[in-house]
């Protein structure tokens, strides 16, 4: 049984000088293939770095690269360029993560909006999919969407925690969906439980969102309270049982959307 985690934030602190043993667990585990997040310009890079460090034959890890909308407000003069560069590597398979938070609004709406829609317009030029971040601003984002939805190859709402309707709505802009363990969260994320059946297959992805995340149902519960790519089987469990699947049908067809998806080789 092969996974992809296809949102790892390897770049993070916590995972620092632990690179490889999470990466280890990970591939015991049965996820076979991770995408890293970039979040920022110097995110995005650093990830990049990691994938050519950590994965010599260039079969396993893979990145984004995009301006999280947390630092929409670091957006400068040169960030584009920077960003084009990047996105021109063959080991990195989507534009983000890029969206809006309205949630904790750490940039400004307008410049997240501006910002968001420069990425928009970098992943139609490149014909690269899209990887998208949204709180609390489902109807903008489908708003802004709606100018390039046509002319982008493909976009995942990563991370997906919202309701029946932005879900449907998500869909009915034939985007892609990824669910991480929020599903897991008996405090938050029961009301995902019955969402999941809405999916269709070939539209739904699994991610661990690493660090961050840590499936609240896993036992035993790592110590740390880190989460990592390795508890994406957490994550099948949760999403198989809500969908009426067996693990093993849940891994094969969310696997074979996420290769599709991001251009990843069968390994």
């Amino acid at each position: 049984m092969q996974l992809i985690d296809i949102g790892v934030n390897l770049t993070n602190p916590s995972f620092d000088n632990k690179h490889q043993a999470v990466l280890d667990r990970a591939y015991a585990a049965g996820v076979s293939q991770l995408v890293l997040t970039g979040t920022s310009v110097d995110g995005s890079e650093q990830a990049l770095e990691l994938c050519r460090a950590l994965d010599e034959s260039a079969q396993q890890l893979f990145s984004t690269a995009g301006i999280h909308p947390h630092s929409a407000s670091d957006w400068n003069g040169d960030s584009a360029q920077r960003l084009l560069a990047l996105l021109k590597e063959p080991t990195v398979r989507a534009v983000g993560e890029c969206g809006l938070d309205f949630n904790r609004d750490f940039s400004p709406r307008p410049q997240q909006e501006k910002v968001l829609e420069a990425h928009l317009a970098m992943a139609v030029d490149l014909q690269l999919p899209v990887f998208l971040h949204e709180r609390d601003a489902s109807q903008r984002l489908l708003e802004i969407l709606r100018d390039y939805r046509d002319r982008l190859p493909a976009a995942v709402v990563h991370c997906f925690t919202g309701e029946k309707q932005a879900l449907f709505s998500y869909l009915d802009q034939d985007l892609h969906i990824g669910i991480t363990g929020w599903i897991c969260d008996e405090r938050r994320g029961t009301h995902l439980h019955p969402l999941v059946r809405d999916i269709p297959r070939g539209r739904l992805m699994l991610e661990s969102d690493a660090p961050y995340l840590l499936p609240r149902t896993l036992r035993p519960k790592p110590k740390n309270g880190r989460n990592e790519p390795a508890y994406l089987t957490e994550v099948l469990r949760e999403v198989a049982v809500h969908r009426g699947e067996s693990e093993q049908d849940l891994a094969e067809h969310t696997t074979a959307c996420a290769r599709a998806f991001f251009g990843l080789p069968r390994i």
